[in-house]
């Protein structure tokens, strides 16, 4: 386990998996011990150890898009815990369907997913009680999903958005026009105050984005 984030009540880790260095995050509630595994890319020893270690209750996994260093290894740990899949929007479903072909072109195991619920803009998610408002955010992919915690301020972003830069957009399907869109529109009015996680590297907060990523200005 990398980097540890913690708001009040809700405590998260990251776990960097696969050849991309994707983080892969568990997000739980400090009283409980019960949480959700976010974007379980591969490598599900490393995930699978780190939630015994932690002493966690997975109730569920939840996917921001469906390119194979989020979701790769998605089907295989709902298998394995026994819980269900939620999100991302249906848009991505094509590329859920193509996860195997994904990792035959990188080397990466892989199996084809359906979610148990596909996720809309506008619904919740709940983890351990808490709750997680859904914004719809194509771009770096058609169904690209970001998971906002108002109540705390917190935001699991996938490849929307990274510290100082935006999620590539010269994949298929990619449209950078309708990423800016969305992350102007949607996650700068959240408030300069919130913290998120991203799908590739270090944390930052909506303040830090808005003052200084390039892409954005």
């Amino acid at each position: 386990m990398n980097e540890r984030v913690e708001a009040s009540g809700l405590k998260a880790a990251i776990i960097p998996v696969t050849p991309f260095q994707q983080n892969c995050t568990l997000i739980w509630d400090e009283t409980t011990k019960t949480g959700a595994v976010v974007d379980p890319g591969g490598d599900l020893g490393q995930i699978q150890a780190a939630i015994a270690e932690l002493g966690l209750k997975i109730e569920k996994i939840l996917l921001t898009h469906g390119h194979i260093d989020h979701a790769g290894g998605a089907d295989e740990l709902r298998r394995s815990l026994g819980v269900s899949i939620e999100g991302p929007h249906e848009a991505d479903k094509i590329l859920l369907d193509n996860l195997e072909a994904q990792g035959d072109a990188y080397g990466i195991p892989a199996v084809n997913v359906t979610p148990d619920r596909w996720l809309e803009e506008g619904e919740t998610v709940t983890v351990a009680g808490h709750t997680f408002d859904i914004l719809h955010c194509p771009g770096h992919s058609p169904g690209s999903v970001v998971f906002v915690n108002r109540r705390q301020k917190f935001m699991l972003a996938g490849d929307v958005i990274f510290r100082g830069s935006i999620g590539r957009t010269d994949f298929p399907y990619g449209d950078h026009d309708a990423l800016i869109t969305a992350i102007k529109t949607k996650l700068l009015p959240l408030g300069d105050e919130f913290a998120f996680i991203c799908g590739h590297g270090p944390t930052s907060t909506i303040g830090a984005e808005r003052r200084g990523n390039p892409f954005l200005a």
